[in-house]
C-alpha cells in the first residue's frame, strides 16, 4: 500500500468526514488573511497621514465617526456565523454522536502510555477480554485477563493499527499515565486520551493506505518519539492481517 504524503496546505485527507472540516480550515484561514490586510493596510494609512510633519499640529479629539465601531461588529457577526452556523454542526456530526458498539463495524481500545499507542481488537467474538491493573507488565502492557474466555481471541498490538476502508470504526480512547492526544492527521482525528476517562471516538476512510498516528500533546521527555502508524486495508487484508495476528498474539510474551 502507498503511503500518503503532505501537500502544501494541508495533509491528503482520506477520511468521509474530512471535507468539512478542511472547508471551516480554509474558510478561517482566508478570513484571518483579509483581517491581515485590511488591518496591516489601515496602520500604514494611518502612519503616512498622520505622521509628524511641518505646519500640521497634532489633533486631540480623535476619530468623530463610528466607522471603526461598524467594522469591528461586521467582523464579530462573521465571526458568530462561522461558528455558530459551520463549526458547531460539524462538531455535532464528528464529537457528539459516535455510533454504538452494535452499529459500528469496528471497534478498537487504544490505551496511551508514555511512549506508546496500544491497540486491543475484541477478536471474532466482538468481546472484549478483562483486564486487570495487577497483570500490566512489559509484555503486556494493557493487563489483559489470558484466563478469561472472552481474551482467547483477541488481538493486541502497539503502535500499530489496521481497519477496513468504508467501514465505521469506533475507537474508545484513554491512558494510563498522563495526558496524550491521539491523532491522525489524513483522517482528520484528534482526540485528547485522558487518564480515567474513556473518550468514544469514530471515523470512516474512504482510501487505502498508511499513514502516522502522532501524540499532538507533550507528554514527557520521550513524546517526540510517540509515533505510531495505520494502515487502512481492504476488507480481505484485514481479515488476513487479523488472522495472522491472532495465531501470533500472546499475552505472556511481546506482541506487535
Amino acid at each position: 500500500m502507498d503511503k500518503f504524503e503532505y501537500g502544501w496546505w494541508l495533509p491528503a485527507d482520506i477520511s468521509t468526514h474530512g471535507a468539512q472540516i478542511d472547508y471551516i480550515i480554509a474558510l478561517l484561514h482566508w478570513f484571518m488573511l483579509a483581517l491581515f490586510i485590511g488591518w496591516g493596510a489601515f496602520l500604514l494609512f494611518t502612519l503616512i497621514k498622520f505622521r509628524a510633519r511641518p505646519g500640521h499640529t497634532a489633533d486631540y479629539h480623535g476619530l468623530r465617526t463610528h466607522a471603526s465601531s461598524y467594522v469591528e461588529a461586521g467582523i464579530a457577526v462573521v465571526e458568530v456565523v462561522i461558528l455558530v452556523f459551520l463549526s458547531i454542526p460539524v462538531w455535532n456530526v464528528v464529537k457528539s454522536n459516535p455510533p454504538t458498539p452494535q452499529e459500528a463495524d469496528v471497534v478498537v481500545r487504544v490505551v496511551g502510555e508514555q511512549f506508546a499507542w496500544n491497540v486491543h481488537y475484541p477478536g471474532p467474538d466482538k468481546k472484549f477480554g478483562k483486564t486487570d491493573i495487577s497483570l500490566v507488565n512489559g509484555n503486556n502492557p494493557l493487563g489483559i485477563d489470558s484466563s478469561d474466555p472472552a481474551a482467547k481471541d483477541d488481538v493486541a498490538t502497539i503502535n500499530q493499527f489496521h481497519f477496513p476502508v468504508g467501514k465505521t470504526v469506533l475507537l474508545h480512547l484513554t491512558s494510563k499515565d498522563v495526558i496524550h492526544s491521539f491523532w491522525m492527521p489524513i483522517m482528520r482525528v484528534k482526540q485528547d486520551a485522558i487518564p480515567g476517562m474513556t473518550v468514544p471516538l469514530w471515523f470512516e476512510a474512504k482510501e487505502t493506505g498508511q499513514g502516522e498516528i502522532a501524540c499532538a500533546q507533550l507528554c514527557g521527555l520521550g513524546h517526540y518519539r510517540m509515533k505510531g502508524y495505520f494502515s487502512v486495508d481492504t476488507d480481505e487484508e484485514f481479515d488476513a492481517w487479523m488472522t495472522e495476528q491472532a495465531q501470533s498474539s500472546s499475552f505472556e510474551d511481546d506482541y506487535y
